[in-house]
């Protein structure tokens, strides 16, 4: 729904850091940290810069007020 208001959003950390391939010799397993691998599937970046102005930041935020919203009202989020 931000994108169709033609607002950016990204995904930084697609898999939790314990399983990237840069970690593999650190013998960590799916499962060994669980909170970190429920965030990762949870985590959007947002819009974040140095000119991003103040009336940029109010329609991110009611965007994204406006999603959770209708979220809510169908009982999901």
């Amino acid at each position: 729904k931000l994108d169709e208001a033609g607002i950016g959003t990204g995904i930084h950390y697609p898999i939790a850091l314990h399983l990237a391939k840069a970690y593999e010799g650190l013998g960590s397993r799916a499962g060994d940290f669980p909170v970190a691998e429920k965030a990762v599937s949870q985590e959007l970046s947002l819009p974040m810069f140095p000119d991003l102005t103040t009336r940029q930041q109010d329609r991110v935020v009611a965007e994204v007020l406006k999603y959770f919203a209708v979220a809510s009202s169908r009982g999901s989020s």
